[in-house]
């Protein structure tokens, strides 16, 4: 008998799958607790069903279907990288980060007051570039753990959770490796949401006393999977209990959705991936850019209602020699001119078959410089997991050696 997935219904359609087994609606409340706030991994775990309704579901083809952390890979910063395997077989990859990279410094949101508040000096909070020509990473660098239990107890203060959303990825950035997998399929709402839940298990978070933020950074274009990435966000605000100001969707620039997303009532705070500054640039480092140039794409996201203290996020890969020059942040203070938006600039990160090198560290110190001089907040993202293929732009399904990567065993 082919099995279907409780994780990822809402609690409507439980209410009425439990009104056609001849259930009170209360049942359905029962499993919509279990399945969000007690992150449950199979009915039998649904003590507030009796027995016989529990197997009755089980006997009627009802499971959970978590997605499975089938590997890991952990950095020498913190970060885990996960390969996480669906009922079909299909693999995306979701990442830990410990501390975060620092991508909601300035976005008004209260992850971002957190952030700020732990910050050391005002200068490391826009800076990013080591005096001897390396780049860095404030927390975390020389740090190996094999196996975390919930934050308070490693120390760490809050962590970031970054999810996929498709399996492999269309939009076909040059400069990303995910795009070499080409798209193979939509994940539903319960498995992106279903990610969250794997990793909130494996870390024992407790919501509400941990301090967790989630990208939709991952694998794949969110809003390409428009309708189950804003079933999966209600799921995890309504059902997990993660509010959406901890949360940030990153697009390549996919107008109908930007003009979707605006008329949201509950909806993640917005990262628009620019990546160059001017059209010419932009086509050839990004191909969508054929279909919706940059001002379009700055006339939508200004239309959305932004909330109190709310800025838009502009993140902005520095390819060496491509657009990181001194005019190329002159263009970019003239597209954000009068905007409520603040820019990540993200080094970027390396992978095999991609011909761009990273800048130099200078030219990245220029450019910040140079944003920040005009009026526009400018931060620099930290790279995190590098080592293992899981920072920006490298989230490829690696399959490691078993010898290498196991589950709950530090790698590389």
């Amino acid at each position: 008998m082919d099995t279907r997935a409780l994780f990822g219904m809402n609690l409507p359609e439980l209410t009425e799958m439990m009104s056609e087994l001849g259930q009170k609606p209360y049942r359905a409340r029962q499993v919509f607790e279990a399945l969000y706030k007690q992150r449950v991994t199979g009915v039998e775990e649904m003590t507030t069903l009796s027995v016989a309704l529990r197997s009755e579901l089980v006997q009627a083809g009802w499971s959970v279907e978590l997605p499975e952390m089938v590997q890991t890979a952990t950095s020498v910063d913190g970060t885990e990288r996960y390969l996480m395997r669906m009922a079909d077989g299909e693999t995306v990859e979701t990442v830990w980060m410990p501390d975060g990279d620092g991508g909601e410094r300035g976005d008004g949101s209260e992850a971002a007051v957190e952030e700020a508040s732990e910050t050391e000096t005002a200068e490391e909070a826009v800076a990013g570039v080591k005096s001897d020509g390396g780049y860095w990473s404030r927390r975390g660098e020389g740090r190996a753990r094999s196996n975390f239990g919930t934050l308070a107890e490693n120390g760490f203060r809050r962590a970031t959770i970054c999810i996929s959303s498709q399996v492999g990825c269309a939009v076909n950035c040059q400069f990303c490796l995910t795009a070499k997998l080409g798209i193979r399929r939509n994940l539903t709402a319960g498995e992106i949401a279903g990610q969250v839940a794997a990793v909130l298990n494996r870390h024992n978070i407790q919501i509400g006393k941990d301090r967790i933020n989630l990208v939709f950074m991952g694998m794949g274009e969110p809003f390409l999977n428009y309708d189950s990435f804003m079933k999966s966000v209600m799921l995890l605000v309504e059902g997990i209990g993660i509010p959406e100001s901890r949360m940030t969707v990153s697009t390549s620039g996919i107008l109908p959705g930007i003009e979707a997303f605006a008329k949201e009532t509950v909806r993640p705070k917005l990262a628009l991936s620019l990546n160059a500054s001017n059209d010419v640039v932009r086509e050839r480092i990004m191909p969508i850019t054929r279909k919706w140039d940059i001002a379009a794409l700055l006339e939508a996201v200004q239309k959305i209602p932004l909330r109190t203290r709310e800025w838009v996020t502009f993140e902005y890969v520095l390819l060496g020699g491509v657009n990181d020059q001194p005019e190329h942040a002159r263009e970019v203070l003239d597209l954000l001119a009068g905007m409520r938006a603040k820019v990540n600039l993200i080094v970027w990160n390396p992978g095999p078959g991609i011909d761009y090198v990273q800048p130099k560290p200078g030219d990245v110190a220029v450019f910040q410089k140079m944003l920040i001089d005009g009026g526009i907040a400018t931060y620099i993202r930290r790279p995190r997991g590098r080592d293992i293929y899981a920072a920006c732009g490298q989230l490829k399904r690696t399959v490691a050696e078993p010898e290498l990567v196991v589950i709950g065993a530090a790698a590389i």
